[in-house]
């Protein structure tokens, strides 16, 4: 009897043991989801004020800045910043991950639909989330017109949803979203209240807003499902002027669209860009028409759409970069309601 008491004693014992490990597991993990700007080594409050005004309001965007960004916005030494960054990134399992547990995380993207079946297919169901879709072209080709149905449409596939479009070259036109959203069979009144419009006057105003976007999502805990920027290069290519600004107008150029991608990622968003283009004169067979931004612009970019006038009206979008679909071109007419087959 002894024996069984003694072998029931160590029993509960060693279960009293187990709970209490799962028990120190749990609030460990706990801990770590607890965490703060204000928790990070070096950090008092009036620099967390500073990070979190700057957009670094959690524990992940602190991981993945650089610590020149940190040294810019908290005014800390690089040192500091290299500790804060080296703590988060601890604290947080950023490591590799499976391509099974990726294909997981991608479940969340979103498609956002065009009324053109022809476009949608051709991009694999839609304009996605999470990426930046850069679409370029010649003056009238359908460029704002997409972004214009981009900012509707979001909202006929999510009643919440909330559209932000930032306009450098004054195309936004209320009475158009009117137009679409009665297309679309929506309430033009309540459309226009869930698209955010900005009005960017130069290069760093055009990158302010694009940073204070993820404000709206964090602060205001709007729902931004759709980023529209039209157009990415019109004041970069008016302020920076010949070859010897070139460099500085690329490296400008760049840190924008790495916010812009960092935003897409972080938040599910789906980022809309529209380009301008140049004539190549000394192309003799072609079409000798290029976009604008070079190299820097086209690799930061997930999808890439030449838009170009077709026949009677028509208007052509050719697929020229995509990570998972093939190139093709998809055509379509712009009507008062949207976009119409051919």
């Amino acid at each position: 009897m002894k024996l069984e008491e003694q072998k029931k004693s160590e029993e509960e014992n060693l279960n009293e043991e187990q709970e209490k490990k799962i028990i120190v597991k749990k609030t460990k993990k706990e801990e770590k989801k607890e965490l703060t700007v204000q928790d990070l080594p070096g950090v008092g409050a009036a620099t967390a004020e500073k990070l979190v005004d700057s957009g670094y309001g959690n524990i992940m965007s602190i991981a993945v800045a650089s610590p020149g960004e940190l040294v810019d916005t908290a005014g800390v030494s690089e040192a500091a910043a290299r500790k804060m960054i080296n703590f988060a990134r601890n604290q947080l399992d950023m490591g590799f991950e499976s391509g099974e547990e990726l294909l997981k995380r991608r479940k969340r993207v979103d498609k956002i639909k065009t009324s053109s079946e022809a476009l949608d297919n051709l991009l694999g169901g839609g304009f996605e989330t999470s990426s930046i879709t850069e679409c370029f072209g010649e003056y009238g080709s359908g460029k704002t017109q997409i972004g214009h149905i981009l900012a509707v449409n979001c909202q006929k596939q999510d009643p919440d949803a909330v559209a932000v479009y930032i306009d450098t070259e004054n195309t936004f036109r209320p009475e158009r979203i009117a137009q679409l959203a009665k297309g679309a069979g929506l309430e033009p009144e309540k459309v226009l209240k869930n698209i955010k419009v900005a009005r960017a006057y130069n290069s760093d105003h055009q990158m302010l807003l694009a940073e204070k976007v993820e404000d709206l999502i964090t602060k205001q805990n709007l729902k931004v499902r759709v980023v529209i920027v039209d157009s990415l290069t019109a004041h970069f290519r008016a302020e920076f002027i010949g070859r010897g600004t070139l460099a500085e107008r690329q490296q400008k150029l760049n840190k924008h669209m790495h916010i812009l991608l960092k935003l897409a990622d972080m938040h599910n968003v789906c980022v809309y860009v529209t380009n301008q283009v140049m004539a190549k004169p000394d192309v003799f067979f072609g079409d000798p028409t290029q976009a604008i931004g070079g190299h820097i612009v086209a690799h930061a970019s997930t999808f890439r759409i030449y838009l170009r006038k077709g026949k009677k009206g028509s208007r052509v979008a050719k697929l020229v970069d995509s990570p998972n679909m093939p190139e093709g071109e998809a055509g379509f007419f712009v009507t008062e309601g949207g976009l119409k087959e051919i």
